[in-house]
């Protein structure tokens, strides 16, 4: 039980083995019916992705902040699993991946006998807006390179690029957490945005560096934006077989991206 980073509400959450190609399913226990998320079949067209975070359902049926979750079943590779939580925002932790990281192996993860199916990319996939580019090509591993680029000199430019395996995202990308300027935390607040961020779940980041805290790496900002990124594609519901390649990507466009990937799975499978 922990506190949501965007709405600040405190939510509990429970996570459940799930048989095999079930997939990853979340559950609202709060609301009449316990209706459910489950990604492989997630209308993508319906679903928001909201400013700051990632939001997956519509209406009532909300699961915001579904990125840093996703983003450690991914390096984790955990296929199948049910998700419930009592409240709308899943919790944020320290703001990064680690913690989901540390639960999910110390709750134990199952080999199952089935086959795990991947989304390979045979060839380009991109969309760009304002500025902002992200595209899949084909790779034989997953890899994600990513530039950042911020006016202001105290986060710049910087760019990280990964294979990514279980070792690479636990050491390299996992413990990377969600960031702010802090020029913007007043706007954020006055938008209803980081109602539950602080200093320890949060780095924001003066002219000086980070306030009331120390950078986990030179470059903490750039792994955190893969961290994300890593989270949206597994909206897919399987793991990606290419190369990701963003230039200063955000949720929304993650989403662009993931909706074109998403009608190529729908075609393999007709």
């Amino acid at each position: 039980e922990a506190v949501g980073l965007q709405t600040g509400k405190r939510t509990r959450l429970n996570l459940n083995s799930a048989p095999e190609n079930s997939g990853i399913n979340f559950i609202r226990a709060d609301l009449a019916g316990k209706p459910s998320v489950n990604l492989r079949s997630l209308d993508l067209g319906a679903s928001l992705s909201s400013e700051r975070r990632t939001t997956l359902g519509s209406g009532a049926l909300q699961i915001q902040t579904t990125e840093h979750l996703l983003a450690a079943l991914s390096g984790l590779a955990i296929d199948n699993v049910v998700v419930e939580l009592d409240n709308s925002e899943l919790p944020g932790l320290d703001g990064s991946a680690k913690g989901w990281t540390e639960l999910l192996k110390r709750s134990g993860i199952i080999e199952q006998d089935a086959p795990r199916r991947y989304l390979k990319i045979d060839e380009a996939v991109w969309c760009a807006s304002e500025g902002s580019f992200i595209a899949a090509f084909p790779d034989d591993k997953f890899r994600v390179s990513y530039t950042l680029s911020y006016a202001d000199p105290s986060v710049g430019t910087q760019f990280y690029s990964v294979a990514v395996d279980e070792t690479a995202f636990k050491k390299e990308i996992a413990p990377a957490r969600t960031f702010c300027l802090e020029a913007e935390v007043l706007e954020l607040l006055r938008k209803g945005l980081g109602k539950g961020a602080n200093y320890d779940n949060t780095l924001v980041i003066g002219k000086d560096g980070p306030i009331k805290t120390a950078l986990r790496f030179p470059d903490e900002p750039v792994r955190h934006k893969i961290l994300d990124l890593i989270g949206d594609l597994y909206i897919l519901g399987m793991p990606i077989i290419g190369h990701v390649v963003a230039i200063k990507s955000g949720h929304s466009l993650n989403m662009e991206l993931v909706k074109k990937l998403k009608e190529n799975i729908v075609a393999s499978d007709q």
